[in-house]
C-alpha cells in the first residue's frame, strides 16, 4: 500500500495535489488539522509500499522515518520546515529547503517543472508567501486579476486547516483534497457556482470579520499580540489572521493567541515581512512549539510562560 502523509493546510494540499493530478496513484490518505505534523507514526510499516511525505518537519517525525526506512520502505519527502539531521539511506529521496521564501507546493513544482504551476501559485498565496507567489504569475503572464484570485483561493484553503480538531474544519483536508483532484485547472473552481471555493469564501469572510474585535494582548514597537476567544470560528482564522496583520505592518513581527480549555494557549507568531527570520526558533524554545523563520506556533503555550514569550519574542526582533 502507498501512503500519501500530508499538511492538512493550503501548501500540504495543494503541493500532494500537484503530484496525484501529474501522477495518478491510489494511496491511503494521512493528514489532519494544520497543527497535527507528527503524521508519520500513523503509517502501518507492515503495511507501507512507499510513502511520500509533504510539508510536515522531518525533525518531528525523525523516529517513525528512521522506522520506514530500516523496513526498506522507500520514502519521498518534501518540506520546507526545520529538518533537523537527515537520515542517509538508498531508500529516502529528500527535497528539503528551508528559505523562507519557499514552500513545499513551489518544491514540488521545480520538481515537476511547472506542470500545474497555478496550483502552486494559489499554495504559495495561501502560504504568504506573497513575493514568491507574484514573482512566479509574473513570469508565467498572469494577470493580477488571475493573481488576485489565487491569493483568495489559497487563502481560503489555508483558512481552512486551522482548528483544534477536525470538528472546527469546514472540509477536512483529505475530502479537500479529494474535492480539488477535479480540477486541474484552479480557474475552473473558482468560476463553479457552489463550490468549495465559494463556500470557504463565505465563511472566510464571516471568520475575518469577527476577528477585528481581537483583544490586543501586546503593543511593541517591533511586536504585537492579539486574543481570540476559545470558539472554533477563533481557531479556524488565527493563523489567517496573523498572516493579514503581517501583510498590514511588514515591519512587526505579530501573534495570535487562543484560549485552550486547559487555560493554556494556542499561539501562531509570524515574523516581520522585513525580516522572515526566527519565528521558528522562538517558539521551539516553548513547550509544543515549532515551525520556520518566517511562522511558526506553540500548540499549548502555559499561562504562566505568556509574559516570557512576549519579552523573546520582543528582544529577538529588536536585537535584529
Amino acid at each position: 500500500m502507498h501512503y500519501d502523509v500530508f499538511n492538512g493546510d493550503a501548501d500540504g494540499i495543494i503541493a500532494l495535489l500537484q503530484l496525484r493530478l501529474s501522477s495518478p496513484k491510489q494511496s491511503q490518505l494521512v493528514t489532519g488539522v494544520k497543527r497535527d505534523i507528527s503524521l508519520l507514526k500513523q503509517v502501518d510499516v507492515e503495511q507501507a509500499s512507499s510513502v511520500t511525505v509533504l510539508d510536515i518537519s522531518l525533525e518531528k517525525n525523525l523516529q517513525p522515518l528512521k522506522e520506514l526506512l530500516a523496513k526498506e520502505i522507500s520514502v519521498i519527502y518534501i518540506d520546507h520546515h526545520r529538518s533537523g539531521d537527515i537520515p542517509q539511506s538508498d531508500y529516502l529521496t529528500s527535497i528539503i529547503n528551508t528559505d523562507p521564501n519557499t514552500c513545499t507546493s513551489l518544491l514540488v513544482n521545480d520538481y515537476l517543472k511547472a506542470e500545474y504551476v497555478n496550483w502552486a501559485i494559489a499554495a504559495a498565496f495561501g502560504d504568504n508567501m506573497i513575493a514568491s507567489a507574484k514573482s512566479l504569475a509574473n513570469k508565467y503572464g498572469l494577470t493580477e486579476e488571475k493573481q488576485a484570485l489565487l491569493c483568495e483561493l489559497g487563502t481560503y484553503i489555508n483558512y481552512n486547516g486551522y482548528g483544534r480538531d477536525l470538528d472546527d474544519l469546514y472540509y477536512s483536508p483529505s475530502d479537500l483534497f479529494n474535492i480539488l483532484l477535479d480540477y486541474p485547472d484552479p480557474f475552473s473552481l473558482i468560476e463553479e457556482q457552489g463550490s468549495a471555493f465559494s463556500q470557504l469564501k463565505k465563511r472566510y469572510h464571516s471568520d475575518m470579520s469577527s476577528a477585528q474585535a481581537a483583544k490586543v494582548l501586546a503593543d511593541e514597537t517591533n511586536f504585537k499580540a492579539f486574543l481570540l476567544a476559545d470558539e472554533s470560528w477563533a481557531r479556524r482564522i488565527s493563523g489567517v489572521f496573523g498572516n493579514e496583520l503581517a501583510n498590514q505592518s511588514p515591519d512587526k513581527a505579530h501573534a495570535v493567541l487562543t484560549l485552550n480549555s486547559d487555560n493554556s494557549y494556542t499561539v501562531s507568531l509570524r515574523a516581520p515581512l522585513n525580516n522572515k527570520k526566527g519565528a521558528g526558533d522562538i517558539c521551539a524554545q516553548f513547550p509544543t512549539g515549532g515551525g520556520r523563520a518566517a511562522a511558526a506556533g506553540i500548540n499549548a503555550l502555559p499561562k504562566q510562560m505568556l509574559g516570557e514569550f512576549f519579552d523573546t519574542v520582543a528582544k529577538y526582533y529588536q536585537q535584529k
